[in-house]
């Protein structure tokens, strides 16, 4: 009579064929080389299959071996995701946090105001999704964020919005540029200078070109980007100079050098959360911290310019 299989069978006929070698698997279940090769002894008897040939030292899965590995691999399959799920449980428990974050602020920001939240709330599962600021308003209002980063104005009765930070934009230039010997950067002193803005159609970019023409500044545009991390990038490679908000060169500190510009050019960002929303306590938290990252580095930055 045959006896039933038991699961460390299984394991160590899993860890032959995936290792090659009895010594490799034995290594990898902590067991002995003699532990193992028992264990597939007593498998290919209890099962009365052969599950490998033995080729100078080496075992190598017949036909019928690969046959019952695709199945054993199937059912530890299942088994990682009932893992996953249990561990997806256990975060719900402990408490969730789902933001949702504008491309500008999806680089060296949103890192530390979440790496900052976290410290006090070590057992949050934070979900950060870095997508249009108009995907981020539908997405308030259906309950599938719990608080938002965008640069544009929502109306919309079921979200509430505030100003993150209301800061002029600034000049970045690369770090050899002839205006950096300049503390403050007016419209005509980039007049023919290489220049690189955000797309036209965007808020920032129509903003940027009345104040050019207002001033009647020949533009030397030879770029423009629609996120502001290529924009910054392009400027760091000395492609060119442009206007920015001071937390869009979060992380870029001694790649571009940074300098004031006048007029000012008033720009903020929108906090935004769903009323009425699960997690109040947590979302006010994440706020909080978010205000705190945004004051720090605007003025780290700003006493670099």
């Amino acid at each position: 009579m045959r006896r039933p299989l038991n699961l460390r069978q299984i394991e160590a006929f899993k860890a032959v064929v995936e290792n090659g070698t009895v010594s490799r698997a034995a290594e990898m279940l902590n067991i002995s080389q003699p532990a193992v090769s028992k264990l597939i002894a007593h498998l290919e008897e209890d099962t009365g299959l052969e599950l490998f040939d033995r080729l100078k030292g080496r075992l190598a899965p017949t036909v019928r071996g690969m046959r019952l590995y695709e199945e054993v691999d199937r059912i530890f399959a299942g088994v990682r995701q009932v893992e996953t799920a249990v561990a997806a449980i256990r975060r719900e428990e402990q408490g969730r946090l789902l933001v949702g974050v504008m491309p500008a602020l999806s680089g060296a920001f949103i890192q530390q105001a979440t790496t900052g939240f976290l410290r006090t709330h070590p057992n949050v599962y934070c979900s950060i999704q870095s997508r249009s600021s108009q995907w981020i308003a539908d997405w308030l209002v259906t309950r599938k964020l719990d608080v938002g980063l965008i640069s544009s104005r929502i109306d919309n009765p079921y979200i509430a919005t505030e100003s993150l930070m209301q800061q002029p934009l600034v000049c970045i230039m690369p770090l050899d540029h002839p205006l950096t010997a300049r503390s403050l950067i007016e419209p005509n002193d980039l007049d023919g200078v290489p220049f690189i803005s955000f797309d036209p159609e965007s808020y920032t970019g129509r903003q940027i070109a009345t104040v050019f023409e207002s001033y009647r500044v020949r533009v030397n545009f030879v770029l423009d980007a629609t996120t502001s991390p290529t924009l910054c990038e392009f400027v760091a490679a000395g492609l060119g100079v442009s206007l920015v908000h001071p937390l869009f060169i979060s992380g870029l500190q001694g790649r571009v050098a940074v300098r004031r510009f006048e007029p000012l050019v008033p720009f903020d960002f929108q906090l935004c959360r769903a009323y009425d929303i699960r997690n109040a306590s947590l979302v006010e938290a994440f706020v909080q911290e978010t205000r705190s990252t945004a004051e720090r580095i605007s003025r780290e930055l700003l006493s670099e310019a």
